[in-house]
């Protein structure tokens, strides 16, 4: 009988891409217990939070994810975070393992953008040919800056036959794109942009600052903020610490070619890609930040807080509102063949179940490959990251991520009225100030 569960636990790894989970945990996980708080100290109950918990690390023994973070705030407070499993081969990871967040980087790319018209670099209503004149060739002359953050700008792909290697260097990916022909000159299909629109805004960053994209976010955010990492890319004192990104989930040529359209290569060679010491040294914003679930639930906490973060005032609370506002209904979505209803540059929930789990019609945030979730809940006051380094598509992690989502939306009550007089951004708020 033992031999024969080995065997079928060894056929189950192999359809899966998984790897054995210990029953113990112990030794592979990392738990921020100075700053972790108890349940009644963010309005939680003790039962809503074993909940979530126990739902975290049963997504763990999912077996897909060799590393598995969560942090979790709560009215400003860290409710948990944690870290599951290994960064490379054998070596447990930690919570100051960096992780690559892959289009979860495009909403602190979007941020930046809204950030430039603050400080009045940019106008998102304008062309983007306003401001790069190469960007107007073939019909795209008119797409605005607020078109491409919300997707419509219809250059969702890279040409098909592109060099993946042309997405290190910048210039070239650059006029790759501004050669592009658009396939909706009037931006009225949506239509989720993976990669380009990422280039075009780092270089509107370089044309109204004098900064990239990587510098700007440094001086503006990343610093103000006291992030350990949060920024595209890593130095190289940090490579050797990053956690290794690898495929998992079954093996399917259906999805090869689903999402091959969408990423420009199949999963395997997508996630070769990002374990490539040049896509490291690229600044790649829509895919290469790097950071700890704690720093991504930071920034979401910094948008929670009307964009202040410890005193310091990091984004105008009018700006945070225009980011984050939606820009109308459920709409399908003719790259990822799904309904999506976005903000100017986040994805947002929805009711009566959302991306974000049940009830969730007033989050925002954004997805990164594959199961990489941030969000803030404005309603219940929270800022979630949750990270991984597995990359599954299908298999035995569906349902336990889907339990883990509604554990995380019903075990923390609504807390804000989203229907008063007031508009939220103009509300007075405690601002949270923790660590």
């Amino acid at each position: 009988m033992a031999s024969y569960c080995k065997s079928r636990d060894k056929v189950y790894h192999k359809i899966y891409r998984s790897r054995p989970v210990p029953r113990d945990l112990t030794d592979i996980e990392d738990i921020d217990r100075a700053a972790e708080v108890t349940p009644s100290q963010a309005d939680l109950s003790p039962e809503s939070l074993k909940r979530i918990q126990d739902a975290y690390e049963n997504l763990y023994r999912s077996g897909v994810y060799p590393m598995l973070s969560l942090c979790l705030r709560r009215g400003g407070k860290i409710v948990l975070n944690r870290s599951l499993g290994y960064s490379r081969d054998n070596t447990v990871a930690s919570l100051q393992t960096p992780v690559c967040l892959f289009s979860a980087s495009k909403a602190v790319t979007a941020t930046l953008m809204h950030l430039l018209a603050q400080q009045r670099k940019i106008n998102l209503l304008h062309p983007v040919s306003h401001y790069l004149p190469a960007f107007a060739a073939k019909g795209k002359g008119s797409i605005t800056v607020l078109q491409l953050l919300t997707h419509r700008s219809g250059i969702a792909r890279i040409p098909a036959g592109t060099d993946l290697d042309l997405l290190y260097d910048h210039e070239a990916s650059l006029a790759l794109i501004c050669d592009a022909a658009s396939t909706d000159t009037h931006a009225r299909v949506q239509g989720y942009h993976a990669l380009t629109s990422g280039f075009v805004f780092n270089e509107l960053i370089r044309i109204t600052t004098g900064l990239d994209a990587q510098q700007y976010l440094h001086r503006y955010i990343s610093k103000p903020m006291g992030m350990r990492y949060f920024r595209y890319g890593l130095n190289k004192q940090d490579q050797s610490h990053v956690a290794v990104n690898t495929v998992t989930g079954l093996n399917s040529a259906l999805i090869d070619r689903a999402l091959g359209s969408v990423l420009g290569a199949t999963p395997d060679t997508a996630i070769a890609m990002t374990n490539d010491p040049r896509f490291y040294e690229a600044i790649i914003p829509s895919a290469n930040l790097f950071a700890t679930a704690e720093e991504i639930s930071r920034f979401y906490q910094m948008l929670l807080n009307q964009g202040q973060w410890q005193g310091r005032r990091i984004l105008d609370p009018l700006t945070v509102h225009q980011a984050t506002r939606s820009l109308g209904g459920f709409q399908l979505d003719r790259s990822l063949m799904l309904p999506m209803r976005y903000s100017a540059g986040f994805m947002l929930g929805g009711a009566p179940i959302g991306i974000y789990g049940l009830d969730t019609q007033y989050a925002f945030g954004h997805l990164g490959y594959a199961n990489i979730m941030c969000w803030a809940d404005p309603q219940r006051d929270i800022a979630v990251g949750l990270l991984n380094t597995g990359k599954p598509v299908l298999g035995p992690h569906l349902k336990p991520l889907l339990l883990m989502m509604n554990a995380i939306s019903k075990g923390c009550p609504a807390v804000f009225d989203m229907t008063a007089d007031t508009p939220f951004y103009m509300q007075e708020r405690v601002l949270h100030q923790d660590a």
